[in-house]
Formats: structure tokens, C-alpha cells, sequence
């Protein structure tokens, strides 16, 4: 009699499943590790969790999308990378705070942007470039001097140093 019970009730669908584990997750992560994310997401206009550093990624993703953002050329100045195999907290909780499920995870302007295949996809659609020049965060262009063009084909892109 139980069997036929529990075969007349329709099971949960997979979207209700997700919404459930993400409520749920939601209550797992602690306000001392929100507030660190929410830090970090606000430390720069361009924000980067990664896998490794951008000098030594430990991951192909992370790889990709470093390069892609250095492609499109992120102002070193407004960009900040997070190490999420440092600390285990941030590593599971930027998945949380996000609710995206994989690493590396990209952030412009506060605003969640996602993973690498989006970064990938809005790299080849335009669609990066503009967002990154909406909210001003690519190294900003030398004016072209017509009357020094060799000077100008010479210079190299170099960082601003911070002061």
C-alpha cells in the first residue's frame, strides 16, 4: 500500500530541485564570508575569481578568460583577481554569493557577468568590449599625433603605476 502511495505522488522537477538546493545554500554562507565577497566584488571595476593568479593560472578556464580580458585590454589599474584555491571558504562561497556553480567567475562593475564560456561567447559576439567601455574599465587610448607617426607606432602599453 505505501509503494502505490509514493508512485501516485509526482516527483519534484529538476527546476524545483535547483531553486531548493539554492535557498538552501543560500543559508550556508556566513554573513563574515558575504561581506568578504561583496569586499572583494567591490574592490575594482573588473573582478576575477580564479583558479591560480593571472601570472599562473591553475586551470585552462581560468587561463582562457584571463587572456581574454588581457586580449581585450582591462586597464590593469581597474582590475583586481582572487585566488579561490587559498582559502576554501571563498572557493564554495563565491558559488553561493553567485549562484553560478563553476570557477573562474567574472564580475564588471559589481554586476555578475558568469564563466568563462559567457566571457568566451560575449568576447567573440562584441559583446565584452562594449560592456567593459560602457563602464570605462580598458587602458584608455593615446591620442594619435599625426605629426609623430613613427612615435606612435613604436609605443608600447604599458600600466599606469599606482601612486
Amino acid at each position: 500500500m505505501f509503494r502505490t502511495t509514493v508512485n501516485r505522488i509526482p516527483l519534484r522537477s529538476t527546476f524545483s530541485q535547483s531553486i531548493l538546493r539554492r535557498q538552501t545554500a543560500l543559508r550556508f554562507l556566513s554573513s563574515e564570508t558575504k561581506n568578504a565577497i561583496e569586499s572583494a566584488v567591490n574592490s575594482a571595476k573588473v573582478v576575477l575569481f580564479m583558479k591560480g593568479t593571472p601570472q599562473q593560472p591553475q586551470c585552462g578556464f581560468s587561463r582562457a578568460t584571463i587572456q581574454m580580458l588581457g586580449q581585450q585590454g582591462v586597464d590593469p589599474e581597474k582590475f583586481a583577481a582572487y585566488n579561490v584555491l587559498e582559502d576554501q571558504e571563498l572557493r564554495e562561497g563565491i558559488k553561493e554569493y553567485s549562484q553560478w556553480p563553476t570557477i573562474p567567475q567574472l564580475y564588471v562593475d559589481k554586476e555578475f557577468v558568469g564563466g568563462c564560456d559567457i566571457v568566451m561567447s560575449m568576447a567573440q559576439s562584441g559583446e565584452l568590449t562594449e560592456l567593459l567601455e560602457k563602464h570605462d574599465a580598458l587602458i584608455p587610448e593615446e591620442p594619435y599625433d599625426e605629426a609623430e607617426p613613427e612615435k606612435a607606432a613604436d609605443a608600447e602599453v604599458k600600466p599606469r603605476s599606482r601612486d
